[in-house]
């Protein structure tokens, strides 16, 4: 396997590498991420969505893509994932196992379930295949920016391998440890998200039913202990009324229901996550699971028969 030199450049045996580098999944998150990685690295980067608009989008943006995924499995030394699902992000690695090459490199940046990476990491280390969890936190703006917070688990020479990539698309790396590390951390990270939203949105209704303009409260309270780098983000989204995701409920939704089943899973109980979830849920059987995860706030909101906007003064 390459290893890293001073320089952090992808090497063997002391050479430099052409790397090509395959990326699959070009959504809110991935695309962005994507072309991140064209900007910074120094390889080809190709990719491939199954909606053509995103391929297009990364192509004019400076990428390259394919029209056939199996070009990707078949041609690429290192494969990024950015998919929405277990079940997609378990048949891709499977389908990169069955069609890919020996030493390739899989790094997941979905928030995957521990027990699906830790089977798929298995079966791809019996392939000869490398595969690392490296979910990803900081939503659609650290996307763009480049700043996102990784969280890895897997091998560490395998970490360390794909390192200087990594930091392309985020200011914060952390190797967590073994195979599944990285996802369970992305899922204590996702609980704390999930309930931080819900206290934000509980605190916000609340002040609105008793009078007060959520607006004047958000710039009392931004610079205290209350305040965030989601609040600063989450909460004038709310009160302008504008849900457009940056980071839909569906994801955030299947990120609680896999901390539930693993918490499940350890004997553990996790009320305050289970109160969103459930939330969450409301929400999706109103069809509104694409709208941004801070749209949960319309479940406090119609609990207390409010709606948090700026109110107008009358004279």
């Amino acid at each position: 396997m390459p290893l890293i030199n001073s320089s952090d450049k992808l090497v063997e045996k002391g050479e430099r590498m052409s790397k090509k580098i395959g990326f699959i999944g070009l959504g809110i998150m991935g695309l962005p991420m994507a072309l991140n990685l064209v900007k910074k690295s120094e390889f080809s980067v190709v990719g491939y969505d199954v909606f053509e608009e995103k391929r297009n989008s990364f192509n004019s943006n400076g990428g390259k893509f394919v029209e056939n995924i199996e070009e990707i499995y078949q041609q690429s030394d290192i494969i990024f994932l950015c998919l929405p699902s277990n079940e997609l992000v378990k048949k891709s690695i499977q389908e990169i196992i069955d069609n890919g090459k020996k030493g390739t490199i899989i790094v997941d940046f979905s928030s995957t379930a521990p027990a699906v990476i830790r089977e798929m990491y298995e079966k791809a280390k019996q392939a000869g295949i490398y595969l690392l969890d490296s979910p990803v936190s900081g939503g659609e703006p650290g996307a763009i920016a480049g700043t996102l917070a990784l969280m890895c688990g897997g091998e560490k020479e395998t970490f360390d391998t794909v390192n200087p990539l990594l930091h392309c698309v985020g200011s914060s790396v952390t190797y967590i440890g073994k195979s599944g590390s990285g996802s369970i951390a992305k899922l204590a990270n996702n609980m704390v998200a999930g309930c931080y939203l819900g206290a934000m949105s509980e605190g916000l209704a609340f002040a609105v039913k008793a009078g007060i303009d959520p607006e004047t409260l958000y710039y009392a309270i931004k610079d205290g202990y209350a305040g965030s780098k989601m609040f600063e983000v989450k909460a004038p989204k709310i009160i302008s009324r504008n849900f457009e995701a940056s980071a839909r409920i569906a994801v955030h939704q299947k990120d609680l229901q896999n901390a539930v089943d693993y918490a499940e899973q350890m004997g553990v109980e996790i009320p305050m996550s289970n109160i969103v979830l459930d939330y969450m849920k409301e929400m999706e059987a109103l069809g509104k699971a694409d709208e941004d995860h801070c749209a949960i706030a319309q479940i406090y909101e119609k609990n207390m028969g409010v709606e948090i906007k700026k109110q107008t003064v009358s004279i």
